[in-house]
Protein backbone atom coordinates (compact mmCIF):
# COMPACT_ATOMS: atom_id res chain seq x y z
CA UNK A 1 0.00 0.00 0.00
CA UNK A 2 2.69 2.58 0.78
CA UNK A 3 5.85 0.85 -1.51
CA UNK A 4 5.35 -0.38 -4.59
CA UNK A 5 8.24 -1.73 -7.47
CA UNK A 6 6.99 -3.04 -11.11
CA UNK A 7 9.79 -4.74 -12.33
CA UNK A 8 9.29 -6.06 -16.34
CA UNK A 9 9.68 -9.40 -17.69
CA UNK A 10 10.46 -10.68 -20.93
CA UNK A 11 7.33 -11.48 -23.13
CA UNK A 12 5.14 -8.95 -21.60
CA UNK A 13 5.58 -10.44 -18.16
CA UNK A 14 6.38 -8.45 -14.79
CA UNK A 15 6.61 -8.40 -11.08
CA UNK A 16 4.44 -6.00 -8.96
CA UNK A 17 5.26 -6.16 -5.09
CA UNK A 18 3.36 -3.95 -2.44
CA UNK A 19 4.38 -3.22 1.08
CA UNK A 20 1.33 -2.44 3.45
CA UNK A 21 2.48 0.32 5.59
CA UNK A 22 -0.79 0.00 8.12
CA UNK A 23 -1.28 -0.04 11.71
CA UNK A 24 -1.29 -3.70 13.01
CA UNK A 25 -4.29 -3.29 14.86
CA UNK A 26 -6.46 -3.18 11.10
CA UNK A 27 -7.52 -6.47 10.71
CA UNK A 28 -6.87 -7.85 7.17
CA UNK A 29 -8.04 -11.06 5.31
CA UNK A 30 -5.61 -13.26 3.42
CA UNK A 31 -6.02 -13.34 -0.72
CA UNK A 32 -8.86 -15.42 -2.03
CA UNK A 33 -10.81 -15.88 -5.22
CA UNK A 34 -13.90 -14.40 -5.44
CA UNK A 35 -16.16 -13.15 -8.28
CA UNK A 36 -18.55 -10.37 -8.13
CA UNK A 37 -20.08 -9.13 -11.25
CA UNK A 38 -19.36 -12.05 -13.71
CA UNK A 39 -15.79 -10.84 -12.65
CA UNK A 40 -13.34 -13.48 -11.15
CA UNK A 41 -11.08 -11.55 -8.45
CA UNK A 42 -8.11 -12.24 -6.02
CA UNK A 43 -7.01 -9.75 -3.33
CA UNK A 44 -6.81 -9.50 -0.10
CA UNK A 45 -9.24 -7.84 1.81
CA UNK A 46 -10.02 -5.30 3.92
CA UNK A 47 -12.23 -5.89 6.70
CA UNK A 48 -12.78 -2.25 7.97
CA UNK A 49 -13.96 -0.97 4.56
CA UNK A 50 -14.03 -4.20 2.42
CA UNK A 51 -12.03 -3.17 -0.28
CA UNK A 52 -8.59 -3.84 -1.16
CA UNK A 53 -4.69 -2.07 -2.21
CA UNK A 54 -3.65 -4.92 -4.28
CA UNK A 55 -5.47 -7.69 -7.00
CA UNK A 56 -6.23 -8.93 -10.22
CA UNK A 57 -9.07 -10.00 -12.18
CA UNK A 58 -10.29 -11.98 -14.61
CA UNK A 59 -10.05 -8.76 -17.23
CA UNK A 60 -6.28 -9.23 -17.24
CA UNK A 61 -5.47 -6.46 -14.60
CA UNK A 62 -4.39 -5.81 -11.86
CA UNK A 63 -4.46 -2.35 -9.51
CA UNK A 64 -2.59 -1.24 -6.40
CA UNK A 65 -3.27 1.54 -4.29
CA UNK A 66 -0.86 3.96 -2.51
CA UNK A 67 -1.99 6.10 0.01
CA UNK A 68 -1.95 10.30 -1.04
CA UNK A 69 -1.45 11.33 -4.72
CA UNK A 70 2.27 14.33 -4.91
CA UNK A 71 2.13 15.31 -1.46
CA UNK A 72 0.98 14.89 2.04
CA UNK A 73 -2.49 16.04 2.08
CA UNK A 74 -4.93 17.07 5.41
CA UNK A 75 -7.47 14.06 6.48
CA UNK A 76 -10.95 15.08 6.68
CA UNK A 77 -13.47 13.27 8.80
CA UNK A 78 -15.24 10.99 6.10
CA UNK A 79 -15.21 10.65 2.76
CA UNK A 80 -18.06 9.01 -0.05
CA UNK A 81 -16.25 5.94 -1.04
CA UNK A 82 -13.38 3.87 0.28
CA UNK A 83 -10.22 4.10 -2.14
CA UNK A 84 -9.97 0.10 -1.56
CA UNK A 85 -13.62 -0.31 -3.12
CA UNK A 86 -12.64 2.11 -6.24
CA UNK A 87 -9.37 -0.06 -7.23
CA UNK A 88 -11.93 -3.14 -6.79
CA UNK A 89 -14.43 -1.56 -9.57
CA UNK A 90 -11.47 -0.77 -11.43
CA UNK A 91 -10.39 -4.25 -11.69
CA UNK A 92 -14.05 -4.87 -12.90
CA UNK A 93 -14.38 -2.53 -15.43
CA UNK A 94 -14.91 -4.00 -19.09
CA UNK A 95 -12.78 -1.27 -20.56
CA UNK A 96 -9.81 0.39 -17.98
CA UNK A 97 -9.67 3.68 -20.02
CA UNK A 98 -13.23 4.38 -20.21
CA UNK A 99 -14.10 3.52 -16.96
CA UNK A 100 -11.43 5.80 -15.40
CA UNK A 101 -12.29 8.38 -18.06
CA UNK A 102 -15.96 8.71 -16.93
CA UNK A 103 -14.65 7.83 -13.00
CA UNK A 104 -16.24 10.73 -10.42
CA UNK A 105 -14.01 11.13 -7.90
CA UNK A 106 -15.61 14.12 -5.94
CA UNK A 107 -15.14 13.46 -1.95
CA UNK A 108 -12.26 10.99 -2.15
CA UNK A 109 -9.29 10.74 -0.33
CA UNK A 110 -6.25 11.58 -2.64
CA UNK A 111 -4.08 8.30 -3.68
CA UNK A 112 -2.14 6.83 -6.48
CA UNK A 113 -2.93 3.52 -8.60
CA UNK A 114 -0.96 1.70 -10.24
CA UNK A 115 -2.62 -0.45 -13.01
CA UNK A 116 -1.59 -3.65 -14.97
CA UNK A 117 -3.25 -4.34 -17.81
CA UNK A 118 -2.25 -7.31 -20.09
CA UNK A 119 -4.85 -7.40 -22.79
CA UNK A 120 -4.83 -7.36 -26.78
CA UNK A 121 -0.91 -9.04 -26.16
CA UNK A 122 0.38 -5.80 -24.55
CA UNK A 123 1.28 -4.75 -21.28
CA UNK A 124 0.13 -1.25 -20.43
CA UNK A 125 1.70 0.32 -17.22
CA UNK A 126 -0.42 2.95 -16.16
CA UNK A 127 -0.58 5.39 -12.57
CA UNK A 128 -3.86 7.34 -11.72
CA UNK A 129 -3.23 9.88 -8.92
CA UNK A 130 -6.19 11.78 -7.86
CA UNK A 131 -4.86 14.80 -6.01
CA UNK A 132 -8.54 15.58 -4.73
CA UNK A 133 -8.80 18.13 -7.92
CA UNK A 134 -7.80 16.53 -10.46
CA UNK A 135 -7.32 13.23 -12.48
CA UNK A 136 -3.82 12.54 -13.45
CA UNK A 137 -3.96 9.35 -15.72
CA UNK A 138 -0.76 8.44 -17.47
CA UNK A 139 0.69 5.34 -19.54
CA UNK A 140 4.19 4.47 -18.14
CA UNK A 141 7.10 3.00 -19.68
CA UNK A 142 7.47 -0.67 -19.15
CA UNK A 143 10.96 -0.15 -16.77
CA UNK A 144 11.68 -0.60 -13.38
CA UNK A 145 9.70 1.80 -11.17
CA UNK A 146 9.25 1.88 -7.20
CA UNK A 147 6.65 4.48 -5.79
CA UNK A 148 6.73 5.73 -2.17
CA UNK A 149 3.48 6.61 -0.16
CA UNK A 150 3.23 10.49 -0.50
CA UNK A 151 1.64 10.30 3.41
CA UNK A 152 4.54 8.61 4.93
CA UNK A 153 7.58 9.25 3.23
CA UNK A 154 8.84 12.97 2.41
CA UNK A 155 10.46 14.15 -0.80
CA UNK A 156 13.94 13.70 0.67
CA UNK A 157 12.75 9.81 1.73
CA UNK A 158 11.68 9.04 -1.69
CA UNK A 159 14.72 10.25 -3.24
CA UNK A 160 16.80 7.93 -1.20
CA UNK A 161 14.53 4.93 -1.57
CA UNK A 162 14.81 5.82 -5.71
CA UNK A 163 18.58 5.27 -5.00
CA UNK A 164 18.16 2.06 -2.91
CA UNK A 165 16.25 0.92 -5.90
CA UNK A 166 17.88 2.02 -8.71
CA UNK A 167 21.29 0.69 -6.88
CA UNK A 168 18.92 -3.12 -6.60
CA UNK A 169 18.20 -2.87 -10.41
CA UNK A 170 21.95 -2.87 -11.35
CA UNK A 171 22.81 -5.63 -9.03
CA UNK A 172 20.04 -8.20 -8.86
CA UNK A 173 18.18 -10.38 -11.80
CA UNK A 174 14.48 -9.87 -11.83
CA UNK A 175 13.11 -12.82 -9.47
CA UNK A 176 10.46 -12.95 -6.68
CA UNK A 177 12.73 -14.03 -4.18
CA UNK A 178 15.28 -11.16 -4.93
CA UNK A 179 12.58 -8.68 -4.88
CA UNK A 180 11.31 -9.87 -2.11
CA UNK A 181 14.36 -9.63 -0.48
CA UNK A 182 14.81 -5.54 -1.17
CA UNK A 183 11.15 -5.31 0.14
CA UNK A 184 12.73 -7.22 3.29
CA UNK A 185 15.80 -4.97 3.47
CA UNK A 186 15.55 -2.75 6.61
CA UNK A 187 18.50 0.04 5.19
CA UNK A 188 18.86 2.79 6.99
CA UNK A 189 16.67 4.93 9.23
CA UNK A 190 14.18 1.86 10.38
CA UNK A 191 11.62 4.59 10.08
CA UNK A 192 12.70 5.23 6.79
CA UNK A 193 13.51 1.87 5.38
CA UNK A 194 11.40 -0.39 2.75
CA UNK A 195 10.51 -2.88 5.58
CA UNK A 196 9.16 0.12 7.92
CA UNK A 197 8.40 -0.07 11.68
CA UNK A 198 7.16 3.29 13.45
CA UNK A 199 5.38 3.74 16.61
CA UNK A 200 2.09 3.52 15.36
CA UNK A 201 2.69 2.38 11.55
CA UNK A 202 4.98 -0.40 10.14
CA UNK A 203 5.27 -2.80 7.65
CA UNK A 204 2.38 -5.69 8.23
CA UNK A 205 2.52 -7.24 5.17
CA UNK A 206 4.33 -7.86 1.37
CA UNK A 207 2.51 -8.97 -1.35
CA UNK A 208 3.85 -9.86 -4.89
CA UNK A 209 2.22 -10.94 -8.55
CA UNK A 210 4.43 -12.62 -11.38
CA UNK A 211 2.78 -13.00 -14.38
CA UNK A 212 4.76 -14.51 -16.46
CA UNK A 213 3.71 -15.75 -20.03
CA UNK A 214 -0.47 -17.31 -18.72
CA UNK A 215 0.90 -18.14 -15.42
CA UNK A 216 0.11 -15.63 -12.73
CA UNK A 217 1.29 -15.91 -9.01
CA UNK A 218 0.31 -14.02 -5.70
CA UNK A 219 2.50 -14.29 -2.74
CA UNK A 220 1.23 -13.06 0.21
CA UNK A 221 3.07 -12.50 3.49
CA UNK A 222 1.79 -11.46 6.99
CA UNK A 223 4.68 -9.97 8.37
CA UNK A 224 2.92 -9.73 11.71
CA UNK A 225 2.21 -13.31 11.74
CA UNK A 226 5.19 -15.01 9.96
CA UNK A 227 2.10 -16.05 7.60
CA UNK A 228 2.77 -17.11 4.21
CA UNK A 229 -0.41 -17.90 1.42
CA UNK A 230 0.36 -18.64 -2.00
CA UNK A 231 -2.58 -18.03 -4.82
CA UNK A 232 -2.11 -19.83 -8.42
CA UNK A 233 -4.16 -17.20 -10.85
Amino acid sequence: MCTVTFLPLKNNGFILTSNRDETPLRATFPPKKYQEDGVKLVFPKDKLAGGTWIGTSSNNRLVCVLNGAFKKHNRKESYKKSRGIIAKDILKASNCNAYIKNLDLDGIEPFTMVIVDWNNNNLNLLELVWDENTKHFNSLKNEPKIWSSATLYSETSKETRQHWFKTWVSENNFTTSTILNFHHSEIGDKEQSILMKRPKVETVSITSIKKEDQKIEMLYKDIIRNLIHKTSI
